[in-house]
């Protein structure tokens, strides 16, 4: 009888992890994060480049970044459930602030959410998303309009944002924008692009200019003065600093004696110090890309709304 029993235990409990894992195979996919706005439904027509650009202004402005996601369906979720997953894994807002929001909007069901990272809710708490939805969205949505309505909505959640007070985002520039950690990666990679491309361009000159004897020691005097220009007068990197210049201008004292052996073959012949390839390679954040600032911890806040 025990047997049986324990028996039948193992039986439902298997069953009820099939039928779990049936339901969360049923799941919609969460879609790539590849732009600010992801028309899935594809309702948003031309209307989708001026929402892009609203929201890239909104970004570079504030810091706070903003994504639209429109879906047929979220079904068998609620769309709720469905947006705090999305938000969850492409987390969208700066990872030191935490200020992303997400509007989702599933037409086929017809309803939408706005979901808001805990760094926006005192700007942003729920009553007032539900009066965005109720006011801005569905009206529009009732006459088709989704990128106006969803635009509508964008416009009054900038100005919520903005009254927040958030710190300045990193890329504007300003002079006293940046804090002792900002101010210490620039000197370090000041330093990193003296040492790897300054110094040899400055040792490559001299020895072309004054040999392959004199010129290694006056790259070394070279970086030494440099250095102590750039770091207000220290010795100890004035002196490291010759040396890397007296080294640097040694090894192409020797590469130019080694080209002139070859005929001008080797790598640093004609055309000179990697024929001219430096900085000709194509950027990897050319216009229109986007990416998650890896921040915005979602915690359930925000509202949904239908028309």
């Amino acid at each position: 009888m025990r047997t049986a029993r324990g028996f039948l235990r193992w039986l439902a409990g298997c069953l009820l992890l099939l039928a779990l894992g049936a339901q969360a195979q049923d799941l919609q996919p969460v879609p790539a994060l590849s732009d600010r706005v992801i028309d899935q439904a594809g309702v948003l027509g031309s209307g989708r480049a001026a929402l892009v650009e609203q929201l890239a202004r909104i970004e570079r402005e504030t810091g706070a970044q903003l994504v639209v996601l429109t879906v047929a369906t979220t079904q068998p979720e609620d769309i709720a459930a469905y947006a705090h997953r999305v938000a969850d894994q492409w987390k969208i807002g700066r990872r030191e602030v935490g200020d992303g929001l997400l509007i989702v909007v599933a037409v086929q069901d017809r309803r939408m959410r706005i979901e808001v990272a805990r760094t926006l809710e005192g700007a942003i708490p729920d009553v007032v998303a539900g009066r965005i939805i109720r006011e801005r969205m569905a009206p529009a949505f009732r006459q088709g309009d989704y990128a106006g309505g969803v635009a509508a909505a964008v416009t009054q959640l900038d100005g919520l944002i903005r009254g927040e007070r958030l710190p300045a985002p990193a890329t504007q520039g300003e002079s006293g924008s940046h804090g002792p950690a900002d101010t210490g990666q620039d000197e370090v990679f000041t330093w990193v692009v003296f040492c790897v491309i300054a110094v040899p361009v400055i040792a490559r000159t001299l020895v072309g200019l004054f040999g392959r004897l004199l010129g290694p020691l006056l790259s070394g005097g070279a970086c030494a003065l440099l250095g102590g220009l750039l770091s207000g007068g220290l010795l100890a990197v004035s002196i490291g600093l010759g040396l890397v210049g007296l080294l640097v201008g040694a090894l192409m004292a020797f590469i130019s004696a080694v080209s002139r052996v070859t005929a001008g073959r080797g790598p640093f012949g004609p055309g000179g110090f990697g024929g001219g390839s430096w900085g000709s390679g194509s950027s990897s954040s050319g216009g229109g890309d986007f990416s998650s600032g890896g921040g915005g911890d979602f915690g359930g806040g925000g509202s949904s709304g239908s028309w």
